[in-house]
């Protein structure tokens, strides 16, 4: 699908600002007899000077993203602590009684949903992803297979179903159509409902430079101000918003009808204030941006080639779809790094996407490396954690951005 509009208000006018070359599919993982066959899709990057809302120029069909996906959230222990700290934050704010209904947009193998489940929640879910439903199925969800959307959202108040909280974590930004999305819950939503939605901060991506952020399931990159536009459009109301520093920094928004009893906090009106101050609403800040990611590229690569050819070996952290982008439009392949490791079984034992690094279990590692790049750079408390024996033995943690970073057992230093 190619955005000739802005997917927000639907303006023409779009600016380019960033081109990350033709990318693959980051969550096809090729094994050895597909290295050949991958389709690649252009990865431009537009902001729409009427409303300032960030998207993709061009995506491939979300089904071929998203019906066999293999992002498995419950395998990341960091985003499962994180729903640990957001159910308990969301019930409490709102004063959310048991025996409420939940239903989680893009459940996944319902993660989040056992939350609220544990907090004597009734819970549903609808996630267009065979493998993960069956997953859900299995801890005792029932799931739509489905993407929400209008039509869904009519399918289910057909059915007499009106949940009390509505949550979508890391999904408001995949979707096809923004405006049959909200539409959806203007179908289903009452006067005392909530919509809970965790973004990627488009404030966070520009301040730390993380344009790895950028790929085609990413069709939107949100930040409050345009957000405010369109739920207003359809008769809703932002009622309060949150930060958290998972995935490298995001926000919480909580969004009720308009006539919510729910006040709308002085939290809103600051993060509007703060992303003007900011420049989130001018092009120049995204011009900028995009050479601050240039001269990233320049850095980073130039040390790579400079350890390797002075012997020592790189493998990689994780095989996250940010990696992908990262890679690719490095040009960073296995001749730079030998191997990345994982902990997801329908990751291991197959091959990055466009860049063809052999993926390994992270069991399965005899010798650890002399430096390790983290592309799961969003969870570095956790791994360092996790590899304090490695780092306390005089091994290294390369951290791409904003600027290149050396973790090791003491300190933090640039290169």
């Amino acid at each position: 699908m190619k955005n000739s509009y802005c997917m927000n208000c639907h303006s023409p006018h779009l600016e380019r600002f960033i081109d990350l070359g033709n990318q693959p599919n980051g969550n096809v993982f090729p094994s050895l007899n597909e290295l050949d066959g991958e389709h690649m899709f252009p990865c431009v990057m537009l902001v729409c000077t009427m409303c300032w809302q960030v998207q993709l120029e061009e995506f491939p069909s979300v089904d071929s993203m998203f019906t066999n996906h293999p992002y498995i959230t419950g395998l990341n222990q960091p985003v499962v602590t994180h729903f640990e700290k957001l159910t308990h934050d969301l019930v409490q704010k709102f004063a959310i009684p048991p025996n409420s209904l939940v239903l989680d947009i893009g459940a996944n193998d319902g993660t989040l949903l056992s939350k609220f489940r544990d907090r004597g929640m009734r819970v549903l879910g609808i996630d267009p992803c065979k493998r993960t439903s069956e997953l859900s199925r299995d801890a005792g969800i029932t799931i739509f297979e489905a993407f929400w959307n209008k039509q869904s959202a009519e399918a289910m108040k057909q059915l007499g179903i009106y949940p009390d909280i509505i949550t979508a974590t890391a999904v408001f930004y995949h979707v096809e159509d923004i405006h049959s999305f909200v539409q959806g819950l203007d179908i289903i939503m009452r006067e005392n409902t909530i919509f809970c939605t965790q973004c990627v901060y488009l404030k966070d991506l520009i301040d730390k430079v993380q344009f790895d952020h950028f790929y085609h399931e990413h069709t939107m990159i949100h930040a409050i101000s345009p957000l405010q536009n369109i739920f207003s459009e359809y008769g809703l109301r932002l009622l309060d918003v949150d930060f958290y520093p998972i995935h490298g920094g995001s926000f919480v928004l909580y969004v009720g009808r308009e006539e919510s009893r729910f006040p709308t906090t002085r939290k809103i009106y600051d993060a509007i204030t703060e992303e003007k101050r900011a420049g989130l609403d001018q092009l120049q800040t995204y011009l900028d941006f995009s050479k601050r990611v240039e001269h990233n590229k320049q850095e980073l690569m130039s040390f790579l080639r400079q350890i390797r050819s002075a012997g020592k070996r790189v493998f990689g952290i994780g095989a996250p779809l940010k990696g992908s982008t990262l890679l690719n439009y490095y040009g960073i392949g296995p001749d730079l790094v030998e191997c990345l490791t994982e902990i997801n079984q329908y990751k291991i034992g197959r091959y990055t996407p466009g860049t063809h690094i052999p993926i390994v279990s992270e069991d399965a590692i005899d010798e650890h490396p002399d430096y390790y790049l983290l592309l799961s750079w969003n969870f570095l408390d956790f791994f360092i954690e996790k590899y304090a024996d490695y780092l306390n033995a005089g091994g290294k943690f390369i951290i791409p951005h904003p600027t290149v970073k050396l973790i090791g057992k003491d300190s933090v230093v640039g290169v």
